[in-house]
């Protein structure tokens, strides 16, 4: 189990506090939501946890399998409802693996990458759309 801890300190900023670690992680709401846009807004956060998980994910396989991962990268677009009730309309992701990977290590990196627990967890709530390059 985790304990993340979370303080309001005004001016629609919040400090997060991982407990386990003791790392901070702060949030600010964005410009277009009376915000400052200073930091992460907490939509923010659901995209960054969708390609780290992505990455973190394929990171596990890849030393279970001797694959060398260093260098991927995956760039998250999170577009807001212009209408009615704010929320996540949809995500779309852009991963780029290392050029170098054999057909069948891409593969497995991708099935991996695509079942990771944070798109599980998204699915069916927020449309997703992932870009393997």
């Amino acid at each position: 189990m985790t304990i993340v801890r979370c303080r309001y300190e005004g001016g629609l900023r919040n400090r997060a506090l991982h407990e386990a670690s003791g790392a901070e992680l702060i949030t600010d709401a964005p410009l277009d939501n009376h915000g400052q846009g200073a930091s992460f807004s907490p939509t923010d956060l659901v995209g960054t946890a969708l390609v780290s998980c992505i990455l973190t994910i394929m990171g596990i396989v890849a030393e279970r399998h001797g694959i060398a991962l260093e260098g991927a990268e995956a760039r998250v677009e999170k577009r807001m409802s212009s209408a009615g009730e704010r929320r996540i309309e949809a995500l779309e992701v852009w991963i780029r693996l290392p050029p170098e990977l054999e057909e069948r290590q891409r593969a497995l990196l991708i099935r991996a990458g695509e079942s990771c627990p944070v798109k599980r967890s998204l699915d069916g709530c927020v449309p997703m759309t992932l870009h393997w390059d």
